[in-house]
């Protein structure tokens, strides 16, 4: 997935992600909030509510930023946003594995799986794969 670095949002994400590089973890999620606040397009709440949901103190909470994320991304009708998928449907059934709701989790990493496709072939799209992989393992055996 491309990423355009002038746009004003995007760059309050790479300030987020560089704050959770320190370990600053409030400056952090301030950027990832103005971000949020500053988004103009879909695009832009999608991955600021993606970023948002890293940094909440419950499993609920982090699944409803996780399914606010999801849900713009199925609205955004850009070949490009299915990359994101994979990862928004892991995050969502792990939050459900979390929860004991393993039927919701199982199916989540199913729909995850279906997307692998529009993974890129990295160390990025490996992780999320291998997540996806041994969640299915988990949910399977509940």
């Amino acid at each position: 997935m491309k990423f355009d670095t002038a746009n004003p949002v995007i760059k309050l994400l790479a300030e987020g992600m560089t704050f959770e590089g320190e370990g600053k973890k409030e400056e952090a999620i301030k950027c990832f909030h103005k971000a949020w606040n500053t988004s103009l397009t879909d695009f832009e709440k999608c991955i600021s509510a993606h970023y948002i949901a890293r940094h909440q103190n419950t499993v609920i909470e982090k699944l409803e930023w996780d399914e606010k994320a999801l849900n713009i991304a199925l609205t955004i009708n850009e070949e490009e946003i299915k990359g994101l998928l994979p990862s928004l449907y892991l995050n969502i059934a792990k939050c459900h594995e979390d929860l004991n709701n393993y039927l919701n989790a199982n199916k989540n990493y199913k729909l995850a799986l279906s997307y692998l496709q529009y993974l890129s072939n990295d160390g990025y799209g490996k992780m999320i794969c291998a997540g996806i992989r041994n969640g299915l393992q988990r949910t399977e055996k509940s």
